[in-house]
């Protein structure tokens, strides 16, 4: 015992994955039951429906913030014992977060009845969504950027925490407004949520470290605005590509398909995200500071092989788990009427075992701030999945959508591989 407890003490990504762990269980378990209830309630068009908004909110949350959160996390871990640079860190941070917010707040309300014919379509009228959205979403950037400069500070238990206090008041929301209105209350629920999240972490922070007092309009720094022009620009592709590429694709499978085809789909993907969500939250929460404090090649190669060592065996035997009792947890996360989705299980299990083994590796664009690598190979990796995914819906039905997604984490991760190939195969060198 006292072996294991001295190697949990000494290895800080074993020590993260344990508190991790804590958190995505609390987030797994609210998952769980908030899509049994919009199962129950709402059915597979509502399912489908609340998919295309959340991909949405996950879209206007990053651009409320210029896809800054990985650039905060970056430059706070490697200052964070400097003041004068955390000040302007936080300065500048602050205050393009206040126009970019305000611009996206304005646009939301007014442009609600554009937004609503880009999602849904002209024959649903949720023109509504879009205005609540439009007056809460200033709260939504406050709360990322918060949430970004705790990362940053590798306050783990902090951050798990407030997530694990955000997801359980979220269900709680969401069980209430889907019991009392239906659809219209699952919106307002997704709406609602991340506004009441900064609310939590507003609460927890006012016992931390004073960051208001870190804040000046005389301290924005052009240098940072520089170098946060290439962070947003490589987050904010993935950000608005993939949630946008991903309505496509449900939209396309509601027309050539069917609308409940669509909602089986989107059950996968909530399915996938639960527990995709132990490693996505590990490798902005871990990975992210650690590659950006790295400055060999070998030590690179190093906490790569180390996750590998030690995350992906666990992660695989969760998907085969996941996979032989496939049936059961549809029962259980779901209901017996979608168990037409039992096809889908193959392949988003596979794509999302390589989809891990891509990421460790493509975080070291954003921790050296690759920018060229990035967008070339980011557009490369999502127009292949919109085109393989158009392709073979036509020629394999629904399922195809699944078939894509696999085919294009195989395809990013032997381009990562040639990408990186010094680094993995050649002598130490800085990097």
């Amino acid at each position: 015992m006292k072996f294991i407890y001295d190697k949990l003490h000494k290895n800080l990504l074993l020590k993260v994955t344990s508190w991790n762990a804590l958190g995505v269980l609390v987030q797994l378990i609210s998952g769980v039951v908030s899509s049994k209830i919009i199962a129950l309630f709402l059915g597979a068009e509502g399912m489908a429906l609340i998919g295309n908004i959340r991909n949405f909110i996950t879209t206007i949350q990053s651009v409320s913030t210029l896809g800054l959160y990985n650039a905060v996390v970056k430059y706070i871990a490697e200052h964070k014992n400097n003041k004068s640079e955390i000040v302007k860190i936080l300065s500048t941070t602050y205050y393009l977060g206040v126009v970019a917010t305000m611009i996206m707040a304005a646009w939301l309300y007014y442009g609600a009845t554009f937004w609503n014919q880009y999602i849904f379509g002209a024959e649903y009228q949720f023109e509504y969504v879009f205005r609540a959205m439009g007056i809460v979403v200033p709260l939504y950037a406050i709360n990322m950027l918060s949430l970004s400069i705790i990362n940053g500070y590798a306050k783990y238990k902090t951050y798990i925490i407030i997530n694990i206090a955000s997801s359980v008041v979220g269900l709680l929301i969401t069980i209430l407004l889907i019991w009392q209105f239906q659809l219209e209350g699952a919106f307002f629920a997704i709406v609602l949520n991340p506004a009441i999240a900064f609310l939590i972490t507003f609460v927890i922070i006012l016992n931390q470290r004073n960051f208001a007092k870190l804040i000046a309009v005389d301290q924005i720094s052009k240098t940072y605005i520089k170098r946060f022009g290439t962070y947003a620009l490589m987050t904010l592709i993935s950000t608005i590509a993939l949630p946008m590429i991903m309505v496509k694709i449900r939209n396309h499978i509601m027309i050539t398909q069917g609308v409940d085809e669509a909602g089986y789909w989107e059950a996968m993907q909530r399915i996938s995200s639960q527990y995709m969500l132990f490693v996505n939250t590990l490798l902005g929460l871990y990975l992210l500071p650690k590659l950006s404090s790295i400055k060999r090649s070998r030590l690179f190669r190093g906490e790569v092989l180390n996750f590998y060592k030690t995350i992906v065996p666990l992660f695989s035997i969760g998907l085969i788990v996941i996979y032989v009792f496939r049936k059961f947890l549809i029962q259980i996360f779901l209901s017996s009427a979608f168990m037409e989705m039992e096809a889908l299980f193959l392949w988003q299990l596979l794509g999302d075992l390589f989809k891990v083994l891509s990421l460790v590796i493509a975080y070291q664009f954003l921790a050296k701030k690759m920018f060229w690598y990035y967008i070339i190979i980011e557009t490369i990796s999502l127009s292949f999945l919109y085109f393989a995914s158009i392709f073979l819906i036509d020629q394999y039905g629904y399922i195809g959508a699944t078939m894509a997604h696999f085919l294009d984490y195989v395809l990013l991760l032997i381009v990562l591989i040639l990408t990186f190939r010094k680094s993995f195969f050649g002598p130490d060198r800085a990097i």
